[in-house]
């Protein structure tokens, strides 16, 4: 009789030779053989709005999901298991790291804490196979899709990283908007031996020429930062490559690095609105704020080298990363969607539990909302929170000590 360790070892070893299309149907074995009754793999759309079923063999069309109203979409927000009135269907998050893939449904005559421990394995398996398939499989990636996608989004979008990455002691979520037309906005985020890597940049423009722009600016800045480059001499790099290749383009950036090991935050601003310090559970108002150097694009460093800011952050703090579209947001009667809102969605939401990348999501759901669902600019927000004690995600206890940030630590 095959145990369980067996099974899932015989899921791995099938899954190398299979497609993404036969995902969920080796899933769904998996899942018998291990007292299951079924399974079903939902994954989330690109805006996070619905959870979506993958293809089965035998089993019919399936009905979205919806993430904000349904059982599914609970364990989804929460990175919780939720269970049916009649405890016979579970749902499970499927988790790549930090990461939210989606969700994975099983039904058992009788789901005891036991079968469901080893059906939360079986759902963080899956969350790494769709994550290994979907560099290669457009299923995969269709399936996320609710409509076609621009050329400039679909160049930015094969640039990003994931939205979610996260170690004990930091976790980084963004989100980019709109999703399927974005032009000149573009993030990164990226863990190395001493800390997190932060990049948040804004190209003039909603083209494609603004959407080669940023993947260039983001190109420069990797190869900037893989070969031991400074913060300065990644500025620098992005400012040489705009100003060579794209002459008619100027750009907003703020690069920054947090070292991890004591909460060392120090960052370049070029002509790109300030991070947010939010501490407590309330912003600190201009504590961040520094003056700017000179936008990107154009030569402007050639002759003045980039500013580097340095602050030192207490445990749990929050740093808040986004583009002009965020603030610059207007609703259909003109209203801005402003630095006030934006902070105070992230807070309430944070405060009542949710974590990092929940937070974001219902901010961008508040701002597509602000705008009618129809954002005339692009959107940007990367929250970070510093939590060495191992404790990230969610809502902090006020921590002892001064708001004021030294500078030049």
């Amino acid at each position: 009789m095959s145990t369980y360790e067996d099974v899932l070892g015989d899921l791995l070893a099938r899954s190398h030779l299979r497609s993404g299309r036969e995902l969920a149907g080796l899933v769904q074995d998996a899942g018998r053989r291990m007292g299951f009754r079924s399974t079903a793999m939902y994954v989330t759309d690109l805006q996070q709005i619905r959870l979506i079923a993958l293809p089965q063999p035998d089993v019919g069309h399936q009905p979205t999901l919806d993430v904000d109203t349904s059982l599914a979409g609970l364990a989804y927000r929460t990175q919780q298991a939720q269970r049916s009135r009649d405890g016979a269907t579970a749902w499970l998050p499927m988790i790549d790291g930090v990461e939210r893939i989606g969700v994975l449904m099983v039904t058992a005559p009788a789901l005891d804490d036991a079968l469901l421990g080893r059906g939360g394995t079986l759902a963080g398996i899956a969350a790494l196979l769709t994550v290994s398939k979907s560099s290669h499989s457009d299923l995969l990636v269709e399936t996320e899709r609710a409509r076609a996608m621009t050329v400039q989004a679909e160049l930015l979008w094969a640039f990003l990283p994931p939205r979610t990455i996260g170690t004990t002691e930091v976790t980084s979520s963004a989100v980019l908007e709109p999703a399927y037309d974005i032009g000149g906005d573009t993030f990164d985020h990226t863990l190395d031996d001493r800390g997190l890597h932060l990049t948040v940049i804004d190209s003039m423009g909603h083209d494609l020429a603004s959407g080669g722009a940023s993947a260039a600016g983001l190109a420069a800045c990797r190869a900037a930062r893989r070969s031991g480059g400074s913060l300065t001499d990644i500025v620098t790099s992005i400012d040489r490559i705009l100003d060579t290749w794209f002459t008619d383009r100027l750009m907003t950036a703020v690069v920054a690095h947090l070292d991890t090991s004591d909460g060392r935050l120090t960052w370049i601003d070029c002509g790109h609105p300030p991070p947010l310090l939010i501490r407590h559970g309330r912003v600190l108002p201009q504590v961040l704020d520094r003056e700017p150097d000179l936008p990107l694009g154009w030569g402007f460093l050639r002759d003045s080298p980039p500013t580097e800011h340095t602050a030192r952050l207490q445990p749990g703090d929050r740093i808040l990363l986004y583009s002009d579209g965020v603030t610059e947001a207007r609703s259909l009667g003109g209203d801005f969607y402003g630095e006030e809102r934006l902070a105070d969605t992230v807070i309430r939401a944070t405060a009542a539990g949710a974590p990092a990348p929940e937070a974001l999501r219902r901010l961008v759901q508040g701002l597509r909302q602000h705008q009618g669902h129809k954002l005339r600019d692009d959107a940007t927000i990367l929250l970070t929170e510093w939590h060495p004690s191992g404790r990230g995600g969610g809502a902090r206890p006020a921590a002892e000590g001064h708001d004021r940030i030294p500078e030049g630590e």
